[in-house]
């Protein structure tokens, strides 16, 4: 008869306290009665169960997130109600007029992007809060960067900023006066109907909500009433500024000699001149309208959303420029661009 086998050995002293160093990190304060380990027959009790482990984690994960949810959305319970709607509105209302502005200036794009970035950050890094250690370098820095990059911004945007000023004081907004809007067609058919007769190239750009300031930094600057006299002098042949266009915003003329992009080869036919290509370039960056009036022949045409109208009779000129001009944007006619004229 054999020896008795011998007595399977209770864990040692180290991995007890290794199993407890690893409750620890699960919960601060261990409770034997919330202890993951797992107690299956054929697992000793000692050992933990990684299923257990990890079903450890996610609970307490979700309960973190759970916890801060509701603090989030605890910082309005200390305001009356009347009193959250006004503040609400008036952060709504000063935002909704960035966001117009940012429509008109060039770096719209740049600046929106950058703005949901630090929009989303400052959602995540509060939701986190401080409940993980681990998010406190990133905390620091965004509390720091924030400042930074509003300086930087200041600085690199100086001159869209002058410009909503300038915008601010005058203070006049084009499509919401019919009557402005009816002078100005009016002025401008009677220049245009001038220079057809007269055989005179001109564009007239007419500026919507995109803005053309990118265009306009190497113009002339004229910041004049629309007057049909006043066009038909710049377009005179022998006026240095008849060569290039000139931009109206809203009831105003606001450069001249202004310097536009020419469309891709391909797009206007070759019958037609520099004049054609720059009209159709502009519009395809930009929801501008623009009126082109051909040195050779002196036929009209219109360009709008990178489609180039066909010649448009004196007589019908003024009622085409006011049905396009009483929208934002009309929908894309089918395309002229392969007639030539």
């Amino acid at each position: 008869m054999g020896e008795p086998r011998p007595r399977r050995k209770a864990p040692q002293p180290r991995v007890q306290r290794r199993i407890q160093r690893i409750d620890r990190s699960f919960d601060r304060s261990p409770d034997p009665s919330k202890s993951w380990t797992c107690h299956h027959p054929s697992r000793p009790a000692f050992l933990p169960d990684p299923i257990c482990a990890r079903s450890s984690i996610y609970s307490k994960a979700n309960r973190m997130t759970t916890s801060r949810l509701p603090a989030f959305f605890d910082v309005f319970k200390g305001y009356e109600p009347i009193e959250l709607v006004v503040e609400l509105s008036i952060i709504w209302l000063v935002v909704w007029m960035i966001l117009r502005f940012l429509r008109r200036s060039s770096g719209a794009g740049v600046i929106r992007g950058f703005a949901v970035l630090l929009v989303v950050v400052a959602i995540l890094l509060r939701l986190t809060g401080d409940a993980n250690d681990t998010l406190g370098r990133i905390r620091f820095l965004g509390d720091r960067v924030v400042g930074l990059v509003a300086i930087m911004l200041v600085v690199v945007f100086q001159p869209e900023l002058r410009q909503a000023m300038i915008t601010l004081g005058r203070a006049k907004i084009f499509g919401r006066s019919p009557a402005a809007r009816d002078r100005v067609i009016t002025a401008v058919s009677e220049a245009v109907d001038y220079l057809a007769k007269s055989q005179f190239g001109a564009i007239i750009v007419f500026e919507r909500s995109l803005g053309l300031e990118s265009l306009l930094r190497n113009s002339v600057p004229i910041d004049a009433t629309v007057d049909p006299r006043l066009m038909q002098a710049i377009f005179y042949p022998n006026n240095p500024l008849h060569d290039l266009a000139v931009v109206v915003r809203g009831d105003r003329i606001v450069a001249a000699k202004v310097q536009l992009p020419l469309a891709p080869s391909g797009v206007v036919p070759s019958q037609l001149g520099s004049r054609h290509r720059a009209a159709v370039g502009v519009t395809l960056d930009s929801d501008c309208l623009v009126v082109v009036v051909s040195e050779e022949n002196g036929r009209v045409r219109i360009a709008e959303n990178g489609v180039l109208s066909p010649p448009i009779a004196r007589e019908r000129f003024a009622e085409e420029l006011a049905k396009r001009l009483s929208v934002v944007k009309d929908p894309v006619s089918p395309s002229v661009n392969e007639e030539a004229g």
